[in-house]
Parts: C-alpha cells; sequence; structure tokens
C-alpha cells in the first residue's frame, strides 16, 4: 500500500493483496447463490493480475466526508462473463464516465454486494484506479434487483448509473430509481449480456450512514481455511434443518403482486423445493424461491422469510446450491441468515421482505 492512499485512509493497515485475496474470494463464496465457477475464475485471475501493492480496506468514516464513493457492481449474467471475457479496461471506464457526468472524481469504491464476482469487482476498480476499498457493502446479503440496497432504505438513488460492456460501449442512466431495471435490462443484453455498474455516487459522509458496515472484513475472516462460515453473517446465522431434497417442481403460481405493482418482475421463474428433515422432528421443510428462496414453510408453518437470506448448502462439498441446480436425493443444510437492522423494517420488508418477490402470506 502506498504511503499516499495510507494517508488519505485515515492510516488503516488492512489491504486486500495478493496474500489475502485467495482468503477474500473464499468468503465471498459461503453464501453466494447464482455465482458460475467459469465467470468468478474469470474475476479472481482479473483481480490477481491488478493488484500490484494491494487495495487499502478503510471505513467509510475514515475518509474525509467529502470524499466521492461509487458503487460497483456486476449487472447481467454471470454465465455471459465467463463466455464474453471482459477487456480489462470496463472499470476504469465506467468510473470515469460516471465522473464526467458529476464533474467530480472518485475517491472510493464500495461493493453494491460482496457475493462471489460482485466481491472481486469493486476490487478490481479500486486497484485500477488507486482509491481505496470500503468495508462495508450495499446489502450485507444479496438480492436480486439494483434498487434493492441499504442505499435506498437510507434515501439515496442508484442514478445517475452508467454501465460499460465487454465490447467497449458505454452507456449512461439517469431516470427514477424504480425504473433503472426496466431500462437497463435490455441495454445489457444488448452490451454481450453482463455489463460493469458504477451507480449510487454519493459522498464518505453519507455512505457511512447507510452502509452495512464491516463486511469486507468479515469476508476476510471467513475464508481463512478453517474458519467457521458464521463468520461471513454479519448479524447471525442458523441451521434451519439437515436433510434430503425429495422434490424440485413448479411453485404454486406467484408472480408480480398487487401489493408490490411498482417492482418490475423478477428475472426468475417461481420453484419450489422439498426437504425432507433427517434428524430432530423429521419435519417437510417447503422451500418458496423465485430468483432466490424467500419463503420456508416447516410442516405448513412459517420458519424463515425473505428479508432474511435462505441458503441450501451441500452436505458433499460445503457450496451454496443454486435453485436450478437442487435435485432429488441431495443431501442439503438449509441455513437462514439474518439480514440487516435495516431490512428488518417497515421500508426494508417492502423492498426486501416477500411482498418485493411477489409473495402472499
Amino acid at each position: 500500500m502506498s504511503r499516499r492512499l495510507r494517508d488519505e485512509a485515515g492510516g488503516d493497515p488492512r489491504a486486500i493483496d495478493s496474500g489475502s485475496l485467495g482468503a477474500f474470494a473464499a468468503g465471498s463464496r459461503l453464501f453466494a447463490t447464482g455465482a458460475a465457477d467459469s465467470s468468478f475464475q474469470v474475476a479472481l485471475d482479473w483481480a490477481g493480475s491488478v493488484l500490484g501493492a494491494g487495495v487499502p480496506v478503510v471505513d467509510a468514516g475514515a475518509l474525509p466526508p467529502e470524499t466521492l464513493s461509487v458503487a460497483i457492481s456486476l449487472y447481467g449474467s454471470t454465465t455471459a462473463l465467463g463466455e464474453q471475457l471482459p477487456g480489462g479496461d470496463e472499470p476504469r471506464r465506467v468510473v470515469h464516465a460516471l465522473e464526467r457526468r458529476l464533474g467530480r472524481k472518485a475517491g472510493a469504491v464500495v461493493a453494491l454486494n460482496l457475493a462471489a464476482e460482485n466481491a472481486l469487482l469493486p476490487v478490481i476498480t479500486a486497484a485500477l484506479l488507486g482509491v481505496p476499498l470500503v468495508d462495508g457493502d450495499g446489502t450485507g446479503r444479496v438480492f436480486p434487483l439494483i434498487e434493492q440496497t441499504t442505499f435506498t432504505l437510507g434515501g439515496v438513488a442508484a442514478t445517475p448509473l452508467e454501465l460499460a460492456g465487454p465490447t467497449g460501449d458505454l452507456v449512461g442512466l439517469d431516470t427514477e430509481p424504480d425504473r433503472v431495471e426496466e431500462l437497463a435490462r435490455p441495454l445489457v443484453l444488448a452490451l454481450g449480456g453482463w455489463a460493469l455498474a458504477a451507480c449510487y455516487p454519493m459522498s464518505a459522509g453519507v455512505l457511512s450512514r447507510v452502509l452495512v458496515p464491516g463486511t469486507v472484513s468479515r469476508l476476510l475472516a471467513a475464508g481463512v481455511p478453517g474458519a467457521p462460515r458464521s463468520l461471513a453473517a454479519p448479524y447471525g446465522v442458523r441451521t434451519l434443518c439437515r436433510g434430503r431434497i425429495t422434490e424440485v417442481g413448479g411453485s404454486t403460481g406467484y408472480g408480480r403482486h398487487p401489493s408490490a405493482p411498482s417492482l418490475p418482475s423478477l428475472p426468475s421463474l417461481p420453484s419450489s423445493i422439498l426437504v425432507q428433515e433427517s434428524e430432530g422432528l423429521g419435519r417437510l421443510v417447503r422451500l418458496e424461491a423465485h430468483n432466490e428462496i424467500v419463503l420456508a414453510l416447516a410442516d405448513g408453518a412459517v420458519a424463515a422469510m425473505a428479508p432474511d437470506q435462505i441458503c441450501m448448502i451441500s452436505a458433499l462439498d460445503g457450496v451454496v446450491v443454486d435453485v436450478d441446480k437442487a435435485y432429488p436425493g441431495l443431501e442439503v443444510e438449509v441455513m437462514v441468515v439474518r439480514a440487516a437492522p435495516a431490512w428488518h423494517t417497515e421500508r426494508g420488508r417492502a423492498l426486501g421482505g416477500l411482498r418485493a418477490f411477489g409473495v402472499p402470506l
């Protein structure tokens, strides 16, 4: 880490460098769903090639309050990232485009979320720009829509937003926050199936108020071999059940619900997974999924629901099982990761709870 960056970051000695990148990457996958091995490896190799002396990891409150921070995220398909390889200049292009729009230079990068590729892309961006990475993120978990963040809950808009595609294209959006998904999805398809997004521009003073803090440090600790998975869960994690998947199929047909008409439809089809508990009460656990598992019913009673994150962990290798890769006979541990306090408010549940996924209850 350079003396200049350390001084600007308030003297914080933490960093993601060649020695800690592996642990950070491992930590980023402990509760990550939807990650493709090929695209994750692309992002990991990319990060390793640009790290240099390392990226400082700083608390938002350690930065000068007026510092412009920019959230970085993959937008679109993780599979597409593995097939349509990045040119390497996407981070510089997308942030510089946002800087030109704002008339200000970015002094820090923050992750929108810290799952798999989305944890590595902000590191790559910070390394290429020579700025620190903020210790925290905008969700504390993963949600499918770009407006589903604690930044939104704190009154910060995702726009203006810039997208950089792998074929050299740049697209800027400056619209109402609830229109971003509707406008950006077809654009990302035209850009090659994925794009790097620079969004939620805000000062470090505002960021320190609206982010989920300390999550980067947690992943660094949780990814060390032998560390408990629970280290990656800032607000606690519990095991709902252990058992065998007995059935995977279409769900009861929920979708966009009248109680949440302003939210766009989700980029997935509903599905349902049945797990027969192998110990304890021997319950039948039904997992309702729409883009992710959003509701767990144990013998018909609600056992967990969004905004908490519900994950299936394979008993074979300890890897998170994606909904579309679940199959009968697979032994799993169903874990519930408690969401940040902001999600357990009336506004938080409206944005990230069952209604946001179109599930009536």
